[in-house]
């Protein structure tokens, strides 16, 4: 079973019409493999968040909760899953100015297929991500994000926006560092995985941005991995026998001796299948 529910801030379940024919009732839909909840003149406010149910946890889903987000696989350890809507203009900055901004709405939650949870995929990506922990996986976190802006949260790196020649409001939001010394981000994956290649994609608005000369990647296990990077425009790999873990630390940034402090990550995907 799959519930999908509007809530306020009160956390009220919100009332409405779906369509103009209808009459006004809750803004809530039922299934049992896939939810929609479609609306057709409901226009989101502050504290707005969109509530998933399902009757089993540590399961798979396929959720796209706005049409400018990409659908994505997540995972689930619990049974309900609480996804608050951006609404200020701090928010939007790092996502399209129409992202939620519409009156209509299709909203989809689905069970994942098992060939989706099965395959050798990037198992870090999550267009759905929040910048506080909401109980979707993957969830990026760090111990810095500049200025405390959104263009600028550890969420960003796992967005799958890949635009990396400039800095700033979107679509070149990255995860910045705020020159940090001991900037880390870490993706928690929400169970174990099986991993081997690892791909960094760094901000590259140069001059204006630095860049790393070496990293270090940190598994669940401590063992960790450090490898040489440079000022490429393009992904760098990193590729390592396969090691099983629940999160991956990106840490140990040595930034390159130039006259740039502004080092950032635009993206990282991490490679493997579910365990």
């Amino acid at each position: 079973m799959i519930r999908i529910e509007l809530k306020n801030q009160q956390d009220a379940t919100i009332k409405g019409k779906i369509d103009h024919e209808k009459d006004i009732d809750l803004f809530a839909a039922d299934g049992e493999e896939l939810a929609v909840l479609a609306i057709k003149d409901y226009v989101y406010e502050a504290g707005d968040k969109i509530v998933v149910t399902t009757d089993e946890a540590d399961k798979f889903f396929v959720v796209q909760l706005d049409e400018t987000l990409s659908p994505s696989l997540i995972y689930l350890p619990q049974m309900t899953w609480e996804y608050t809507i951006p609404t200020t203009e701090e928010a939007r900055t790092a996502s399209v100015d129409t992202g939620f901004q519409s009156k209509r709405h299709h909203i989809v939650v689905r069970k994942a297929y098992d060939f989706e949870i099965e395959s050798y995929q990037n198992l870090s990506v999550n267009t759905h991500d929040q910048k506080e922990a909401s109980g979707a996986y993957p969830h990026a976190s760090a111990n810095v994000e500049t200025r405390g802006e959104a263009v600028f949260f550890a969420k960003n790196a796992i967005d799958g926006k890949l635009g990396n020649l400039s800095h700033g409001s979107y679509p070149f939001a990255s995860w910045g560092i705020n020159q940090q010394k001991d900037a880390a981000l870490t993706i928690t994956f929400g169970r174990k995985v099986k991993v081997d290649w690892v791909r960094l994609l760094f901000r590259a608005d140069y001059p204006h941005d630095s860049y790393w000369t070496k990293v270090t990647l940190a598994f669940s296990d401590g063992e960790e991995i450090t490898v040489s990077t440079g000022d490429s425009l393009v992904f760098q790999d990193v590729r390592f026998a396969e090691k099983e873990t629940e999160s991956i630390t990106l840490k140990d940034l040595k930034k390159a001796e130039d006259d740039s402090p502004f080092p950032a990550l635009t993206q990282i995907e991490v490679f493997g299948k579910n365990s």
